[in-house]
């Protein structure tokens, strides 16, 4: 008797048939791609490298600018014999302020120190708002030639960089109420009082006139005005730090006190 036949039976038993591993389907390379890649990184290397160039710059700027301010400071009070008797405590000990001629443009003739600014700060401020006083290297603040000179009745009205060519008024939305502002010249020390701030678009002149808005009034004080592009690495405005005057002293009294600590030639 012959068997029936047997189906044909999968040599595993209970295994799942294995099948061949699929081909890695690469992704063709694009020319568009790359390209892109390419445009990406590079603009992240710009960005990088004009941020370094931006910060190095106003490093090695504001640098050059503390060292051409002290030796022009040092030049005023070498010599100088100092007064035996004390610094009076107002103005009145000296009389008014003696007030200089405005020299010409990119003239240097006084010094700048703002504790809130930092210990170390001093910067040569000369006649002119150009690019020849605000970005050079010896000077980086300017004066309107429009505006008063130190101590003057009026407003003495001064300009800098905020984050560039050594960055003269960076910290100028730190300033608090009362904080000192002084101003050195070769006659003697001046000295002026934060009062308040203000935020006009660059076309607001009359920010700067003898009574700040107001240019037909007649001036009676004596205003000092720091004036700089705001926000940080934008000109869409202006910031503006009025002060009012507080004292003055000649040369051969010696510095204020809180200025004594700052100057480089004490």
């Amino acid at each position: 008797m012959t068997e029936p036949a047997l189906p044909d039976v999968p040599a595993q038993r209970g295994r799942r048939a294995q099948r061949a591993p699929k081909a890695t389907v690469r992704p063709r390379v694009s020319v568009v791609g790359v390209l892109g890649e390419l445009l990406i990184t590079g603009g992240v290397l710009v960005l990088l490298f004009l941020a370094w160039q931006l910060w190095w710059n106003d490093a090695v700027m504001a640098a050059a600018q503390s060292r051409a301010a002290e030796s022009i400071a040092q030049g005023w009070t070498e010599g100088v014999p100092p007064d035996l008797e004390p610094a009076p405590a107002t103005e009145e000990g000296y009389g008014d302020p003696i007030v200089a001629e405005a020299p010409g443009n990119a003239g240097a003739f006084a010094v700048l120190y703002v504790p809130r600014f930092g210990a170390d700060y001093h910067r040569t401020i000369a006649q002119g708002t150009g690019t020849d006083v605000l970005n050079s290297a010896a000077l980086g603040i300017g004066h309107y030639p429009s505006t008063q000179m130190p101590g003057e009745v009026g407003n003495f009205a001064i300009a800098s960089h905020r984050s560039a060519n050594g960055g003269g008024m960076h910290a100028i939305n730190e300033l608090q109420l009362n904080d000192a502002i002084y101003v050195q010249t070769a006659d003697g020390y001046y000295t002026y009082r934060f009062r308040d701030f203000e935020y006009v678009p660059p076309s607001t002149i009359e920010a700067i006139a003898p009574v700040p808005h107001d240019p037909e009034a007649t001036a009676v004080d004596r205003l000092i005005t720091l004036t700089t592009c705001n926000p940080l690495l934008s000109t869409a405005e202006r910031i503006i730090a009025y002060g009012v005057f507080e004292t003055w002293q000649p040369t051969s009294a010696g510095p204020p006190a809180e200025l004594a600590a700052m100057m480089p030639a004490a």
